[in-house]
This record gives structure tokens, sequence and C-alpha cells, in this order.
């Protein structure tokens, strides 16, 4: 079939991707042209590279604004200039993934539960390794594993065999397990702790009119540009300027970016951001805690 008479039978009455009844170029149903051909090498790499191009431009834009102007990108989006940047979901995603594929490659010792010897799990390696081995560590770890299945079997029994299958386990398949299961199961509890962080901005802006959904965007955001900064500083092994840098940028960031945003004094944003930060961080501990607990034992 040639190009016209592909062209031809494609503009014949009907969309070839809904069905719907179409005049004009474009279906009115689902928006795809109505003039259709195999689009020759030339049309295809000059769509390629146009869509790169808006897509970088996009990118390198939301990233300008996000790293340096805090606060100023959640007001486009809020202000409804959005089309120019990238959207708060991809930009949280891109940045969260970035940040754990770099956390996992760093081979950072995440939890030790039990040595070679069996130390308790409260014990760190270095720690243990300066203590005098004794001989009721082992009974000591015992004891620690049957208080926890005693524990977990009042809760369910189900918990129970989870903790017998796990403890059974030689220290480093448990250590291996761990680590495993934090990675599988750590994304996706700090993610959904994203509507509860926009709940405490908006329990500490009672008042300010602002929606339960600008608050929102706003933790997207901030989060996206903590995970950015996270991965920098791994990435900055060994620059100890630069880490300091990092480090001192991501403290002010978030008040900086909550007055642009909300307005408010000085020391009532430092007040606010300081409860925010406890609440957070509690609750973050607590919620990757119970996330990684339960994936272990279930």
């Amino acid at each position: 079939m040639t190009a016209h008479a592909f062209d031809t039978h494609q503009h014949a009455g009907f969309c070839k991707n809904c069905d719907a009844a179409i005049s004009g170029n474009y279906c009115h149903q689902c928006g795809q042209a109505t003039h259709l051909h195999v689009p020759s090498a030339r049309e295809f790499l000059h769509e390629f590279i146009a869509h790169y191009v808006a897509l970088e431009g996009k990118l390198w834009r939301s990233l300008k604004l996000l790293l340096f102007k805090p606060g100023f990108l959640s007001r486009e989006y809020i202000e409804g200039r959005r089309v120019r940047y990238v959207e708060p979901l991809r930009l949280y995603l891109t940045f969260s993934i970035i940040f754990f594929a770099l956390f996992k490659m760093s081979g950072v010792q995440i939890v030790n539960i039990g040595s070679g010897s069996d130390t308790p799990p409260a014990v760190s390696a270095p720690v243990a390794a300066q203590q005098p081995r004794r001989a009721g560590d082992t009974e000591s770890f015992q004891e620690f594993q049957d208080k926890t299945k005693r524990l977990l079997g009042r809760a369910s029994p189900r918990l129970e065999q989870g903790a017998e299958r796990f403890f059974a386990l030689s220290p480093k398949e448990r250590n291996e397990t761990a680590k495993r299961v934090f990675f599988s199961y750590t994304p996706y509890a700090i993610f959904l702790m994203m509507p509860v962080f926009a709940l405490y901005l908006k329990l500490l802006y009672l008042g300010s009119g602002r929606r339960y959904g600008e608050h929102f965007l706003f933790a997207l955001h901030s989060n996206a540009f903590a995970f950015l900064m996270l991965s920098l500083f791994m990435a900055a092994d060994g620059w100890g300027f630069v880490r300091l840098v990092l480090l001192t940028w991501l403290v002010f960031y978030l008040p900086t970016a909550m007055r642009r945003v909300y307005g408010g004094g000085r020391i009532t944003t430092a007040l606010r951001w300081m409860v925010l930060m406890v609440l957070h961080l509690f609750t973050l501990v607590t919620v990757v805690s119970l996330a990684v607990a339960l994936g272990l034992l279930l």
C-alpha cells in the first residue's frame, strides 16, 4: 500500500485509534491525527529530536529552579505556570530512584543482625570487636530471639512463625535478607509518607487558605530536592568541603522554601520548620522500621 493510499484509508471517516467518527485533522475523541502515513526517516528523526529537546529544556529549567530558588518551582505550579516544567511527581520519583540506586551501590552497612558469634543485634560490629568475647553472648542472643518470638506470638501466630524462619537463618543470610527487604520496601514507605508530610504542613499552616493539594505539591518538590542533595552527597565521596556545602544548603533550603511559598516571619517559619522536621523524622523512622519488620516476618 502506498503512502497516499494509506493516508486516504486512515481519513476514511473513522479514527483508527478509538473508532470514533472523525472530521477535520484530529479526532475529537482521543486527539490522534486523522491524516496518517508511515513516517520517513527524516520525519522520525525530527520528531525524536524535537521531543528530546523539549524534555531536556523542561528538565534543566526545573532543575535550575529546584536547586537554586527554594520554593519558586512550587510557586510557579500553584500560580498555573506548569507546561514549561517537569511534573512534580516525576521529579520526585526520578531523584528517589537515583538516590536508592546510589545508596545500594555504596555498600553501606544498613543492618547487622547477629555476627559470626550471634552477637546481639543492638551491638554493631565495630563495638562488638572492641568488647571481650563472653561465654554468655550466644545465650544472650538466644534470649533476645525467644523474647522477640513470644512478643510477636501475642500479636499474631503468623508473625511468630516468620520470626522463627528469620532467626533460623545464618547471620550472613539474616543480614542479606534484611538488606534486600530494606531496599524493596523503604522506597514505597517513604513515598507513602508524602501525604503525611503534606498533612503536617496543612496543620502547621491552618488558616493560611492553602488547599491540601498545594501542600502535597510542596512536599513532592522539597523531598525531590532532599533526594537530589543526598545523591550528590554520596557522589562527592572524598570531597569534604563539597559535602559540607551540600549539607548546609540542605538544612537551610526547606525553611527558605517555606517562606517563599507560605510567607511569614523568619522566627515563626523556623519554629514551624523545627516542628515539621521532628514530626516527619519520627514518623519516617517509625514507618520504615515497621515496613522492614513486616517485610522480614510476613
